[in-house]
């Protein structure tokens, strides 16, 4: 069943040149604090990642992680919304409009996670239909102290569920610098995110689904309506 959805929050866009890219590169873009209405909710995204898969060059791997901030006392009852899904954008043309040319989708829904895609968006913008017809894999949501779980299906891997936070920043240093009370970031810092979590969501694909040039990639979410 396709179902419409309204984008709610628009990713930082990267730009990522198939074919050339080396294992040890990779690019993100991350947004932890937004409006009290959508921080920390299922629909918040705080860091999206691309990069080559360590394991297989000829793979890429997406990762979005929404829900940042989560204590460990609150990851257990964390959980991804069924009324929302999250959307990577690519867009593969070579005029780089930064509209959308494929999309991976995905949805939750009874404990599974089900991404579809790589296909053509059926709308580009600020909406989003579910298209059902093309790839599709699946896997079991894991949970906080479970082992982790995850599905593949033509290629394409997907995995859902609780992890660390990966991103490093120092807000207290940047809260200094930001005053004019320091004039740089210390080495080592100290990471502010660390002992927290987020609900990620990892896909790894093969490049060649993706078309044979450079591509933007973005990420949103998109609740229904």
């Amino acid at each position: 069943m396709k179902a419409k959805t309204t984008d709610l929050r628009k990713g930082l866009a990267v730009l990522l040149a198939i074919g050339v890219i080396s294992s040890a590169t990779y690019l993100i873009a991350a947004d932890h604090i937004d409006a009290p209405a959508v921080t920390g909710k299922a629909s918040d995204i705080t860091d999206f990642y691309a990069f080559e898969s360590p394991s297989n060059s000829s793979n890429l791997v997406f990762v979005v992680n929404t829900q940042g901030l989560l204590a460990p006392t609150a990851t257990a009852a964390a959980a991804f919304d069924s009324d929302v899904m999250l959307e990577v954008n690519i867009d593969n043309s070579s005029n780089k409009d930064n509209m959308e040319d494929l999309v991976l989708q995905v949805t939750f829904e009874n404990g599974k996670v089900q991404v579809y895609g790589p296909v053509a968006p059926i709308e580009k913008g600020l909406n989003s239909t579910l298209v059902t017809t093309g790839y599709k894999v699946e896997s079991d949501i894991s949970t906080y102290a479970g082992s982790p779980m995850t599905g593949e299906a033509n290629g394409i891997k997907v995995f859902a569920g609780p992890r660390d936070d990966p991103f490093f920043f120092d807000l207290d240093q940047y809260k200094k610098v930001i005053a004019g009370t320091a004039t740089g970031f210390n080495n080592p810092g100290t990471d502010t995110f660390a002992g927290t979590n987020v609900m990620s969501v990892v896909i790894e694909l093969p490049k060649s689904l993706l078309g044979s040039g450079p591509i933007n990639a973005w990420a949103t979410t998109n609740r229904k309506n």
